[in-house]
Parts: structure tokens; C-alpha cells; sequence
């Protein structure tokens, strides 16, 4: 039976993730139901031309504009790693070099070799502010301590994905920089004022806002100045009120995944999807358990349905997503051969002495 129109319109608020490097039963229903996109981690990822067939094999099942997207960041968060991607260090090294012709110039990098590949989004750049030295989750994922430098590098790294045809995201609003502790383990919490959020915080978030560049992702982290005892994915407060009333950012705001245990450990996949709808989020993430991703779906089509979550909120996500899918989301296509040829060498030669001190070749090599 075909889904509803409805049920197709709650489903396009969600990403998912896959076990395996094919189309299993359980996507490809999800994919006929409607849901906007997939997003693939290490164990989806095989070689280049392995990895390059799957991108093109989803989209052509989908059989419509259905976004892939994927987590490249550069140092320790890069799914696609050795020959023929070039290896990048992490932002922190960018961030003492304080140079954001060259942030600019690795976003299009990235960019230029995730779209060899098919993918359309790189949830990238991270935008926390590294002030707590025993966080065990960004650390030196961030362009470093001083807001402004993170504002800057950020803004030119996501510039440069985007010249190069994939959306970024920054992450994780409105910052995770200064937790003690992992939200993929736990529900982490700051209790700073706000004076000092908008110090430091969320100085990289206002710049990325004001730059118009194309997505944020949000923090499961409760902000006791903002909205006690309820994670900013879940926050009207933090997400309606302070992002995009204060902010003024109109681009997509993808939750980051519902399966974490921030969010599982202390709420239903039902409550977590209705809420993060009502406070603002467009997309969500729920990167593993089919049964759970079907779930948070039925729960927003009754939350629909019953009047909690009004049409309107669809309506306004959707035309975000539209807006995404039409600058970045290209079909399947062959662009394998733009790994290795010479404007991928001139990139990643452009990058070698001045981002990680190596010899040119040796980056060329490596991009061979």
C-alpha cells in the first residue's frame, strides 16, 4: 500500500542511516515512504569506486532528489580515508595557522572530493569553541579557543564546500565546546549565563547565521540559561527563540542523531522526534535501527494528525529542505575520474606545505 500524503510529509523530515554497503529491504522501504535522504558512516564506506557505486546506487533507487550526506571533517572525523583522499589534519592545526584563504581553500577540497563521489552534504564545519581542555568530544575537532578565530575559519571552510557544490553544517549549536562530558554516552550540561554564551559560545554560530551558509546541526545539551532541563534539539527556546528569532538563521537545522544516548537514555524517540519538530529542527538524524526510524516517523504523523504538531511546521521545514535540495543535490552521475586527475593533485598540492608541512609530492602521491 502507498504511504499517505501525510505520512510522505513526515517522512521527508527524516535522514537515516543503513547497516552494510547496499540497499537493504528496510531502506528501501523507508526510501519509498519519502524520507529526504541517507547518511553513511564508516561501515557503509568501502573503496572510492566502491563507495562511488553506492552513492549513485541509492539515488537511482530513490528514483528522485535524495540527499547523501556524510561526516568529513578533516583529522579523526573522516569516513573516507586513504588513496585517493587526501589526508587532512585536524581544524585545530588550521585554526593556528589562522589563515582563512586556506580554511577556504580546504572546503573546497573536501568538497571537491565528496562531490567525485556523490555526496551532497558534509556535516562540517565543527563550530564549538575548544575552552575545556578535559572535552572529550570536540578537543581539537575545533579551530581552537578564541571565539572569533572559530568564527572566521569556520565561515571560510564552509565558503569553500559550498563554491564547491556540497552544503555544510555547522555544529553543534549552540555549542559543545565546554561540556566535561560525551553526549553520544550521556546527557551533558552547561550552566553558563547567557551573557557568556553569547561571549563565547555562540559568536561562531551568529557569524555562520550572517554569512547565509546552508545548515546547523544541534547540540544534545541542556543550557540551564536558555530552557532548564531540556536538550537545545528539543528546546523552543534555544532553536525558535534564540537561533533563528535572535540569530536570524533561516537555513535547514538538522538534529543531530536521535539514537545517541543524550536523547535515548532519558526520552522516547516519539517524544524526542514531536518536541524537536515543535521547537524548530527540519531534519532528523537517526542513523541506525530501522525499527526506531519507523517509530519517530509514526510519531509525527499522529502528532499531526491530533492537531499537537500544526501543518504549518511541515510546511516551513519543507521549504527549507526544498531550498537545500535545489542548490546542492545533484542525480546519480559518473565523477569517479575527478579523484586523482589534475585538479584534484592542484588542490591537494595547493594544501601540503602550508597545511601539515609535508613535501608537495607527497600529498600528490597520496592523492593518486
Amino acid at each position: 500500500m502507498s504511504p499517505s500524503a501525510l505520512y510522505r510529509d513526515c517522512a521527508r523530515l527524516f535522514m537515516v542511516g543503513f547497516p552494510g554497503t547496499h540497499v537493504d529491504a528496510d531502506l528501501a522501504a523507508l526510501m519509498d515512504d519519502g524520507i529526504s535522504g541517507a547518511i553513511l558512516f564508516k561501515r557503509n564506506v568501502g573503496s572510492a569506486s566502491e563507495t562511488a557505486a553506492l552513492c549513485q546506487a541509492l539515488k537511482t533507487r530513490a528514483g528522485r532528489p535524495f540527499i547523501l550526506s556524510v561526516d568529513q571533517e578533516g583529522g579523526r572525523v573522516a569516513r573516507l580515508r586513504g588513496a585517493p583522499f587526501t589526508a587532512l589534519p585536524p581544524m585545530r592545526e588550521l585554526g593556528q595557522r589562522g589563515d582563512e584563504a586556506l580554511a577556504e581553500r580546504v572546503g573546497r577540497l573536501l568538497a571537491h572530493e565528496l562531490r567525485a563521489l556523490g555526496f551532497d552534504w558534509d556535516f562540517a564545519p565543527v563550530l564549538d569553541v575548544d575552552t575545556n581542555p578535559a572535552n572529550p568530544v570536540i578537543g581539537d575537532r575545533s579551530f581552537g579557543r578564541e571565539p572569533e578565530v572559530v568564527a572566521r575559519l569556520g565561515v571560510a571552510l564552509a565558503r569553500g564546500l559550498e563554491a564547491g557544490g556540497v552544503a555544510s553544517c555547522g555544529k553543534h549549536f549552540p555549542g559543545h565546546g565546554d561540556t566535561t562530558t560525551d553526549s553520544h554516552l550521556t546527557l551533558p550540561r552547561l550552566a553558563h549565563d547567557l551573557e557568556r554564551l553569547r561571549r563565547v559560545e555562540l559568536v561562531p554560530f551568529q557569524a555562520f547565521a550572517r554569512a547565509g551558509l546552508a545548515s546547523l546541526m544541534t547540540a544534545h545539551v541542556l543550557f540551564d540559561a536558555l530552557e532548564p532541563g531540556v536538550p537545545a534539539t528539543m528546546s523552543t527556546r534555544v532553536l525558535e527563540g534564540l537561533l533563528r528569532r535572535e540569530l536570524g538563521f533561516d537555513g535547514v537545522l538538522v538534529s543531530d542523531d536521535l539514537e545517541m544516548k543524550a536523547i535515548a537514555d532519558h526520552y522516547s524517540v516519539e517524544e524526542a522526534t514531536v518536541q524537536g519538530t515543535l521547537a524548530g529542527v527540519d531534519l532528523f538524524l537517526v542513523c541506525h535501527k530501522a525499527d526506531v526510524q519507523r517509530r519517530a516517523i509514526e510519531a509525527l504523523v499522529k502528532a499531526v494528525e491530533s492537531g499537537r504538531v500544526p501543518r504549518s511546521r511541515l510546511a516551513e521545514a519543507h521549504r527549507r529542505l526544498d531550498a537545500l535540495v535545489a542548490r546542492f543535490v545533484r542525480p546519480p552521475e559518473d565523477r569517479l575520474a575527478q579523484l586523482g586527475s589534475a585538479e584534484h593533485r592542484a588542490l591537494a598540492e595547493g594544501l601540503a606545505s602550508v597545511v601539515t608541512g609535508r613535501d608537495p609530492t607527497e600529498v600528490m602521491l597520496a592523492a593518486r
